[in-house]
């Protein structure tokens, strides 16, 4: 097993790791938890928000950190407040309290398991891997470890192609929602607000602003202009594993017989939500056989598409958009944006679609189209040092890093035996990679293999091992 590990990331896949590590050990071990400066480690952008409107897009049964404890966020809820079921779909501050109440819990934990952690409020800012160690530096100061982990969540977010300068260094044109809503009430509130996507960021931006704004009207503008789907008020159960449906995809691993397949199966089930919910288990072995360019075809045709399906919105939430839609405070706009410009004092947006051109006219424009994680352009430190340095290979379609489908990440195409990823740096790999049951399946995999004698090889259990 690896002696030192370093963990470098605050958010809800470090503390999985870090917990996972704690509770496996066996021998002595030591942590170094790199938590980036974050005010409450743990919480990470996701879970970061004080706001009882945003509430989690899956229900409380399945939130748990823990792979045997899948219970466990709900337990934590229940504590709270017994009146909590399940089925409900709680706020995401409540979330962020238990990943908080799990780290403590874990760091509380660790001397008796006899592990040293080391919790590091600052940000790595660059890391050298070799093939018997990692050098993790900040600050000017170096440390080495027998392995690193990097779960360092979202990217820092980037303006879109063609957005003016002026527009981002007077905050008409706002490329961190997240920061808006945490000075909101410091902002001159405007007549026409523009959300440029449509995605659940944009929900969550809309339904906060519009409580606070209540006289604004919101333009929300998408490529295909449709919202995310929401979730049954009760929930379903398959009728069978999908294992009829998920043969046949791995069949014919092309992404336009994939599309016909699934829309077979659903046009033979009740609801198209059963469908999509069976196939959640398999995703990442199906990404997989997916050759490059049927991925490619898949991510320009389809993405949206399963996005819109996979991702989707409580029903209070659905409830409350469609609310805000026919009251008239809610347009939405099929379109890209071009680019954006500084006219009058107010941002005109350059709108396109089906060919035809137009001009959209608000008082402050708000970029919701989600997680980035292309790291070959990122303004993120770390990553651009390892990428610059030729240490990680971006993921040719900016879904993160190329790694093996068991974390490591690669260079030239070779893993590293001892650089890992988790969560959204995996996405090229495995595609479903960033949400809560996916992170902490990946916690406990990475978990048990880096606290294995076999793990100090270059290959052994993770060259094998499959997810």
């Amino acid at each position: 097993m690896f002696r030192r590990i370093a963990i470098i990331g605050g958010g809800a896949a470090a503390v999985a790791l870090l917990s996972e590590l704690i509770e496996r050990a066996s021998a002595p071990l030591h942590l170094d938890w790199y938590t980036g400066g974050a005010p409450r480690p743990g919480r990470g952008v996701a879970y970061g928000t004080d706001s009882p409107r945003h509430l989690l897009n899956v229900r409380a049964a399945t939130m748990g950190m823990f792979s045997p404890r899948p219970r466990g966020f709900l337990d934590f809820a229940q504590r709270l407040d017994a009146q909590i079921a399940g089925t409900d779909f709680l706020p995401r501050r409540l979330y962020g309290d238990y990943l908080e109440h799990e780290a403590a819990q874990a760091l509380a934990l660790a001397p008796s398991r006899g592990v040293d952690v080391r919790v590091v409020p600052f940000a790595v800012e660059a890391m050298v891997p070799e093939n018997d160690g990692v050098t993790v530096i900040h600050d000017e100061h170096a440390s080495r470890a027998d392995a690193a982990v990097l779960a360092i969540g979202a990217l820092p977010v980037r303006p879109l192609a063609g957005v003016d300068a002026a527009l981002l260094a007077d905050r008409r044109y706002v490329i961190d929602p997240w920061a808006l809503l945490a000075d909101a009430d410091a902002v001159p509130v405007p007549r026409e607000v523009a959300l440029v996507g449509l995605g659940l960021t944009a929900v969550d931006v809309l339904l906060e602003l519009a409580a606070r704004w209540p006289d604004v009207h919101f333009t929300a503008i998408s490529r295909h202009a449709r919202l995310p789907a929401a979730h049954l008020p009760a929930s379903t159960v398959p009728d069978d594993d999908g294992s009829g449906l998920v043969q046949a995809l791995h069949d014919y691993p092309e992404a336009r017989r994939w599309l016909h397949l699934v829309r077979e199966a659903i046009a033979a089930t009740d609801d198209w939500r059963v469908v999509i919910d069976s196939l959640r288990p398999h995703t990442a072995g199906l990404w997989q056989i997916l050759p490059l360019a049927e991925r490619a075809r898949f991510l320009r045709h389809a993405r949206w598409a399963w996005e819109r399906a996979r991702h989707r919105m409580a029903p209070r939430v659905h409830e409350e958009v469609l609310a805000l839609e026919r009251s008239g405070r809610l347009q939405r706009v099929h379109g890209r944006v071009t680019g954006a410009q500084p006219a009058q004092g107010r941002v005109r947006l350059e709108v396109s679609h089906a060919g035809v051109a137009q001009s959209l006219s608000c008082y402050l424009a708000i970029q919701t189209v989600g997680l980035d994680t292309d790291v070959r352009n990122t303004a993120h430190p770390l990553m651009r040092q390892l990428v610059t340095n030729g240490h990680v290979t971006p993921d040719p379609f900016g879904l993160g890093c190329q790694a093996t489908p068991q974390g490591q990440l690669c260079h030239d195409g070779t893993p590293w035996p001892r650089l890992f990823g988790i969560g959204s740096l995996l996405r090229g790999t495995l595609w479903e990679s960033t949400a809560m049951p996916e992170t902490r399946l990946q916690a406990r995999r990475l978990a048990e293999c880096l606290l294995e004698p076999a793990c100090t090889a270059a290959t052994g259990k993770l060259a094998t091992q499959s997810v």
